[in-house]
């Protein structure tokens, strides 16, 4: 049983990063193998170049760009399960995710009306996104990258997780963000995130259970 994870953010060791490897965790915690990429680390990639070469019988299902993407979507195609996230910038995905999901989802759309999707192995999927907008902000937006996920990839899980503690200490910026309370951000993660990292563990270890 093998699950890919995937990172489309760039901080270690905050939101997002913690949220992915508690799903890691989980999956493990019930046998699975995790190959894991940070999208931020890769060799250079651009999104879908309308090439349409996946679009030909003999690469059905399969992008012919190579790039620094073309070892993650290779795992993907392989895989049992997939844990992608991602943190909100500016009400979407980053540019990363965004080029992942382009080339992930195009290779497998047919535009034939009786077989939309040429998929023929999905699996499971958990989505998580971070932000410091509420949890319930971008939830029809999300409901849409779910959906799709669905669609071409396979039954996909949202793990919503906002409001999140940007920074160590807020006073240490050189201008005042007071749009944010960091006593409240604090607070909230002392005691909110603990229970998204609870809940992550237990998504990937269902995750690697339905694989």
């Amino acid at each position: 049983m093998k699950i890919v994870a995937v990172n489309a953010g760039p901080r270690k060791g905050w939101n997002t990063d913690t949220l992915i490897t508690e799903a890691i965790k989980g999956a493990e915690a019930a046998g699975a193998e995790v190959q894991r990429f940070d999208l931020f680390r890769l060799e250079k990639y651009t999104g879908c170049i309308s090439c349409f070469g996946c679009k030909r019988e003999k690469n059905k299902g399969r992008c012919i760009c190579r790039d620094g993407l073309t070892p993650v979507l290779d795992a993907i195609r392989e895989a049992d399960g997939l844990i992608i996230g991602s943190p909100n910038y500016l009400s979407g995905p980053t540019a990363s995710f965004r080029a992942l999901y382009e080339r992930l989802i195009f290779q497998n759309l047919t535009y034939n009306l009786e077989t939309p999707c040429c998929n023929t192995h999905p699996i499971p999927v958990i989505f998580i996104m971070t932000s410091n907008a509420p949890d319930d902000m971008y939830l029809e937006m999300l409901k849409g990258y779910q959906q799709t996920f669905s669609g071409f990839v396979g039954p996909t899980e949202l793990l919503v997780s906002g409001e999140t503690l940007q920074l160590k200490d807020y006073s240490k910026t050189d201008w005042p963000w007071t749009m944010f309370d960091p006593e409240a951000r604090q607070k909230r993660h002392d005691t909110v995130f603990p229970e998204e990292c609870r809940k992550a563990f237990e998504m990937g270890e269902r995750l690697a259970k339905r694989a």
